[in-house]
């Protein structure tokens, strides 16, 4: 376990930066006032989550050691760079899904997060998080937990917090983590003496 928790630190504080300001962060506003039942939605989020990036981890794995040679592992920094490149640019909510009633709250979150999510740059992060510190587990556990982070606050407080949250600063943060973990692998991998692995 104590060799999981930086790996769940890392990739929770990544995805919670990231995810601040996303689209499935407004979806979780929306929801969250469609339902009025914001445990009900918490819990759709979460299980959403878990499947999503569940799924996006194990492929993350699974491409690392299909291809774990330096090229591989130099696409995986190049995406963390460019991941730091997408953060930088807002979100915006196409459509909110329809309503299917307050009694279904759980379940058109928990479907309505899901297909949100497919390709989203929380679930690309998964994926580059996971081909990094090959670990399923860990880096879901993480991500997970990242989302819970950024998301529970939009659900309980609602569009009071994200009044008061600079969401460019936010933005700028996740850029420069996913620019930095980007940058140590590029180094560890090009120059290895100056960082170790």
């Amino acid at each position: 376990m104590e060799t999981m928790l930086p790996i769940i630190a890392t990739s929770a504080g990544v995805v919670a930066l990231a995810e601040i300001g996303d689209k499935t962060m407004l979806l979780a506003l929306v929801l969250a006032a469609r339902y009025r039942q914001p445990f009900a939605v918490l819990g759709g989020i979460l299980l959403a989550t878990l499947a999503n990036h569940g799924l996006a981890a194990w492929a993350g794995v699974a491409l690392a050691g299909l291809l774990a040679g330096p090229l591989f592992q130099t696409a995986v920094a190049i995406g963390f760079l460019a991941m730091a490149a997408w953060t930088l640019v807002p979100d915006k909510l196409d459509e909110a899904p329809e309503a299917t009633g307050t009694s279904h709250a759980l379940i058109g979150t928990m479907v309505a997060f899901f297909v949100v999510e497919i390709g989203d740059k929380t679930q690309v992060a998964t994926v580059a998080l996971a081909a990094r510190f090959q670990d399923v587990i860990a880096v879901t556990i993480g991500t997970t937990l990242g989302m819970m982070l950024a998301n529970a606050p939009a659900v309980l407080l609602g569009e009071a917090i994200v009044a008061r949250v600079s969401l460019r600063l936010v933005r700028r943060l996740a850029a420069l983590l996913f620019a930095g973990l980007g940058i140590a692998m590029l180094a560890r991998l090009w120059v290895p003496d100056l960082i170790p692995g």
